[in-house]
């Protein structure tokens, strides 16, 4: 591979690290039309076909790169780097990233990510979706907080807790008091009706036992962890957060369903 390739290769990544990867698309399509033309035409028709001022420094900035450094590379080159670099760089942000989450004692050597960390980052990168699901809520200023939060900026939020009430002789909390009524008005709160649950033989009734919370179908925190207060500071409990892949999507469409089919109930 000559140099003035090598030039255009790295110039491309570092595009791809600043514009989406639809607008990249596009960018090596105006390549491929007009690099036959007069280079400052060229130069013009190519950055028209991109839509704000800052991807269309960054798109400058490339192709400057490109005539000054590499102007032997003809435009289908320059194009085909274009969108591998697009490509690449779209897997690397959607790749799968798992990391533990943990309260309780640590030792020294090994550190992890704390549990009430970890459902913040979630709740906070929220942009559109939050499936949040939990046995207990009690005690959490920090999650509420980060719940408002997000219900202001526009995030759809879908809250699934045990029972709305507590039950006489069991210890569900009473989730949605929990909560408080700036939470509870700002989110779709569900529950699993007793007469929509298994029994046993001696007619013990299933509990919604389920802690995880999920971002847009892109992140998702599971833990042994309720959101309580406990399980944030005393409690020993493990969990993952998972980044990308295709696990968090498939739990949001999984209690999608459950909402779609009856079996859980808008309280």
């Amino acid at each position: 591979m000559s140099h003035e390739h090598q030039q255009i290769g790295a110039a491309a990544a570092r595009l791809a690290g600043r514009l989406p990867h639809a607008l990249m698309v596009g960018v090596a399509d105006a390549v491929t039309r007009y690099s036959s033309l007069d280079r400052a035409v060229a130069r013009q028709a190519i950055l028209q076909s991109v839509p704000t001022p800052d991807f269309r420094e960054a798109t400058a900035e490339f192709i400057d790169v490109w005539h000054s450094t590499a102007g032997c590379v003809g435009g289908e080159a320059v194009a085909v780097a274009i969108v591998t670099a697009a490509k690449c760089e779209h897997n690397h942000r959607h790749e799968e990233t798992v990391e533990v989450v943990w309260t309780g004692p640590e030792p020294a050597e090994a550190r992890f990510r704390q549990t009430e960390q970890a459902i913040l980052e979630v709740v906070n990168s929220a942009t559109s979706r939050l499936t949040i699901v939990s046995y207990a809520v009690y005690r959490i200023p920090r999650i509420r907080e980060a719940l408002v939060a997000a219900a202001r900026r526009g995030v759809a939020i879908c809250l699934i807790v045990e029972t709305p009430n507590r039950v006489e002789g069991q210890g569900e909390y009473d989730c949605v008091r929990a909560l408080g009524g700036s939470v509870a008005s700002s989110c779709s709160v569900y529950y699993w009706p007793q007469e929509k649950r298994g029994r046993d033989d001696n007619g013990k009734i299933g509990i919604l036992h389920v802690k995880c919370a999920v971002a847009d179908g892109h992140r998702m925190f599971l833990s042994s962890a309720n959101f309580t207060e406990y399980a944030f500071t005393i409690n020993m409990e493990l969990g993952l957060l998972v980044t990308g892949g295709g696990l968090p999507g498939q739990v949001e469409r999984h209690f999608d369903r459950l909402l779609a089919d009856g079996t859980l109930t808008r309280v």
